[in-house]
C-alpha cells in the first residue's frame, strides 16, 4: 500500500506535467484581472472626426502626431482604409488582434515624413471578423516586431467605435 505522502507527490507531479503543456499566455501587465481586456492608458485614446461623407477612427495622442492605427471610411461604404506609423525595416503588413480574432493585411510602406521609420497604409472590409470583434468588445490590439501593443479606449469614448462601424456600414 502506498503512503498518503507518496500519493499526493504521485498528484501532484500528474498534475503539474498536465499544466506544462503550451497554452495561453497569462495577461500582460496592461491586461485587467477580471475581463481580461486591456486597461487604457493614460492620454491615449480612440477619437471619432466625421462629417456628412466621410468618418476617423484614429487611436493616439489627442491633436498630435502620435497615431498608433487610423480607421477611416466613406459613409455606407463597408471599406476602411488603415494607416499608421511603424519603425523602419518593418514588415509592410498590419496584423491586428481582438478578443482571439486575428487577420493581417498586406499594407504599402513610404517613408514617414514626421517620425523615423515607415508610413503603413492599407485596405480592410469593415465587415472583416477582427473590426466585428473589435466593434462588439472594444479593444484591439496590434503586433509589430513580435511586440503587442493594446488599444483600449476609455469609458467616456467607447462608444465612438460603435458609432464609426455603424456610420462605415
Amino acid at each position: 500500500m502506498r503512503s498518503p505522502t507518496i500519493l499526493v507527490l504521485t498528484v501532484l507531479a500528474a498534475t503539474l506535467s498536465a499544466c506544462a503543456t503550451a497554452g495561453p499566455t497569462a495577461p500582460s501587465a496592461t491586461d485587467t484581472a477580471f475581463s481580461g481586456s486591456p486597461a487604457p492608458v493614460e492620454n491615449y485614446d480612440w477619437f471619432f472626426h466625421g462629417d456628412e461623407t466621410s468618418a476617423r477612427l484614429a487611436y493616439g495622442l489627442e491633436e498630435s502626431d502620435d497615431l498608433r492605427l487610423g480607421l477611416d471610411c466613406d459613409r455606407g461604404s463597408g471599406r476602411l482604409a488603415l494607416s499608421g506609423n511603424a519603425p523602419a525595416g518593418a514588415m509592410a503588413e498590419f496584423q491586428i488582434e481582438s478578443g482571439g480574432e486575428t487577420e493581417r493585411f498586406a499594407a504599402k510602406a513610404e517613408p514617414s515624413e514626421l517620425h523615423d521609420g515607415v508610413f503603413l497604409t492599407a485596405e480592410a472590409r469593415a465587415d472583416a471578423p477582427v473590426f466585428q470583434r473589435f466593434r462588439r468588445i472594444g479593444w484591439l490590439a496590434m503586433w509589430q516586431d513580435g511586440e503587442r501593443q493594446a488599444y483600449a479606449p476609455h469609458p467616456a469614448s467607447a462608444p465612438n467605435i460603435d458609432r464609426f462601424f455603424a456610420f462605415c456600414g
